[in-house]
């Protein structure tokens, strides 16, 4: 059982399948230097605790080797007998090249790669349009996968006979980097603890999702992205849960956008850093000393709009940023920055402990107006006017930026403005929206004709 985006032993139906096949299962995480020197700080302490807490699931029988998996696989099976490896199939581009390569040397040598699950309810590719062709819209796409259905989740039919340590040697964990990340639940039963917990809550939890979700300043959101990300839960587990009130409505199209994002990228590979609208490849993005400083500031969460910042030091401070807050630091770096989404999405993938290139990517590109929506680039955030909307206490930016927490709320998202001076350890803004959305217009509308 190569373990993978699947770090549960419940509902997983490569264990099911190795169960039903097998005696003796041998539990097999590789350690892949190709992910590892690509993954952030945050997101390698989650996978690391993860996996700890999976091996203290099956008795600390978990087994690891390092090394690129086409060659560590296959020498594993040669050096153990091992006739099959069994595992969830992996729709990312680097994952399915990966797998490929793979099953071609098993099967060289006369042993199979047996692929069973996905992190997906409904795997790529499987939803199309009548003609076959796959979707690039999600109005639609989200319809015809709703048809589409998905499984039940599975029962193990025993307990696993696991045959890993210390019977066979293992290489050793990883080394856990010590960083200071306040991190999510990263057990199997934790992670669906905090889902019943946000369940449970009422109209404060998931019956309030459709009124809640976009306010940075209160829970309402189940912030189970990186439970998802690592497969501590399934998609399938939580829409199992969810009625046809409007709530649980909005928040099964959540899990629909992540799986419709799956789906473009794993039909366009290519859109994991170009453009899906490769149109879109001729506009002018800012360059030179002062386009990289500006970059620095938003990395580090200093640009003087407060809304920005304090989602940019949530995501250094946490790991994770709220879903609207990712939005409005999107569109200031590409819409008010000029600055390619492409920066912005890397970054994101070295800090977010929940970094799924699927969804990364194309949510950059729905917001830099490359990607799957028709008109996107008409859509530039006031960075003012969205604090002020979606975070009206100003308790968001207070949280996270200590500097203005004694301001007014009235103050709080503008500090500069109403007579006032920018406090002391703050900065003031490092562009002016106003000009800055003309210019950006101007810039896409050169591109579009528009």
């Amino acid at each position: 059982m190569w373990f993978r985006r699947d770090l549960r032993l419940n509902d997983n139906p490569a264990l099911v399948r190795a169960l039903a096949d097998y005696d003796e299962v041998v539990p097999l995480f590789v350690v892949d230097p190709n992910l590892f020197d690509r993954s952030g700080l945050s997101r390698l302490t989650f996978m690391c605790d993860a996996l700890n807490a999976l091996d203290d699931s099956m008795g600390r029988a978990l087994l690891y080797r390092y090394g690129d998996p086409v060659e560590v696989i296959p020498s594993f099976c040669d050096e153990f007998g091992i006739d099959a490896v069994v595992t969830a199939r992996d729709f990312a581009p680097y994952g399915a090249r990966r797998d490929r390569a793979v099953a071609e040397r098993l099967e060289a040598a006369g042993r199979r790669l047996v692929f069973e699950g996905s992190p997906y309810a409904v795997d790529p590719g499987t939803v199309r349009k009548d003609d076959g062709t796959p979707y690039a819209v999600f109005t639609p796409f989200s319809k015809r996968w709703l048809s589409a259905g998905w499984s039940s989740p599975v029962e193990a039919p025993r307990t696993p006979n696991w045959l890993g340590a210390p019977t066979i040697t293992c290489a050793g964990r990883p080394t856990r980097p010590d960083i200071d990340v306040v991190l999510p639940p990263f057990t199997e039963t934790g992670a669906w603890n905090q889902w019943e917990e946000f369940r449970d809550r009422g109209i404060e939890g998931l019956d309030g999702y459709d009124d809640r979700r976009n306010d940075p300043s209160v829970a309402g959101t189940s912030r189970m992205s990186t439970a998802l990300r690592w497969g501590l839960v399934h998609p399938r587990q939580l829409l199992l849960e969810l009625d046809d009130s409007k709530a649980h409505q909005v928040f099964r199209s959540e899990i629909a956008w992540r799986e419709f994002y799956g789906d473009v990228l794993f039909h366009r590979p290519d859109t994991t850093w170009q453009n899906l609208n490769r149109k879109m490849d001729a506009i002018v993005h800012d360059e030179g000393p002062v386009a990289v400083e500006r970059f620095r500031a938003w990395c580090e969460g200093r640009t003087g709009y407060p809304i920005v910042d304090a989602g940019m030091r949530e995501l250094l401070a946490t790991g994770w940023m709220h879903n609207r807050v990712r939005m409005i630091v999107a569109s200031f770096l590409v819409k008010d920055l000029h600055l390619p989404w492409q920066w912005g999405a890397r970054h994101f993938m070295r800090h977010l402990a929940d970094g799924d290139v699927a969804s990364n990517s194309h949510g950059w590109q729905w917001t830099a107006g490359t990607g799957t929506d028709a008109a996107p680039y008409f859509r530039v955030f006031n960075p003012v006017a969205q604090g002020e909307r979606w975070d009206p206490t100003g308790d968001y930016v207070r949280r996270f930026v200590p500097e203005l927490a004694d301001l007014a709320t009235s103050q709080i998202h503008a500090p500069w403005s109403k007579g006032g001076g920018v406090p002391l350890g703050y900065v003031p803004p490092i562009v002016d929206h106003a000009v800055e959305r003309e210019e950006a217009l101007a810039r896409y509308k050169a591109v579009t004709g528009g």
